[in-house]
């Protein structure tokens, strides 16, 4: 597990390479795990939700979520930041499809019913490492609430 996150985010003398799906998917849901620990309340509910986001946004089996998840609840604590992910993520994934992955995050966070403001703070944080404005933040938010 420890070399594929070196592979994913590689050391500067390495040769650059293109990300493949699943570590877009990695990284994608090491910020939802990062969201769901943000009010020190990481539940059940906002894990499956992690894993439903991976499947549907990843064209991945649930099985595949489920290690992709496991990988990054294992590494979590050893990010130093979020642009570890933020950054891969911009230079694959353009504007509808940042949206797309706000979205999820703020499903995430929807999952256990309540939208603490610690969660709230963090998405809109994620939100601009993104590079999405507050119309693109908003709109995510109103769609993840209208999914349910």
């Amino acid at each position: 597990m420890i070399e594929r996150l070196k592979n994913l985010f590689g050391s500067p003398e390495d040769e650059p390479t293109q990300p493949d799906n699943h570590q877009l998917a990695v990284a994608a849901t090491a910020l939802m795990v990062q969201l769901s620990r943000v009010d020190n309340e990481q539940d059940d509910e906002e894990l499956k939700t992690i894993v439903d986001c991976a499947v549907r946004a990843h064209q991945v089996t649930r099985e595949e979520a489920e290690d992709i998840l496991q990988d990054a609840l294992n590494h979590a604590d050893d990010a130093t930041s979020l642009y570890e992910f933020t950054g891969m993520i911009n230079e694959q994934l353009d504007q509808e499809e940042k949206q797309i992955l706000l979205e999820s995050i703020w499903r995430v966070a929807l999952a256990d019913g309540r939208i603490d403001k610690y969660e709230e703070h963090l998405i809109r944080r994620m939100a601009d490492l993104l590079h999405l404005n507050h119309r693109e933040f908003m709109q995510a938010r109103h769609r993840a609430e209208g999914a349910d």
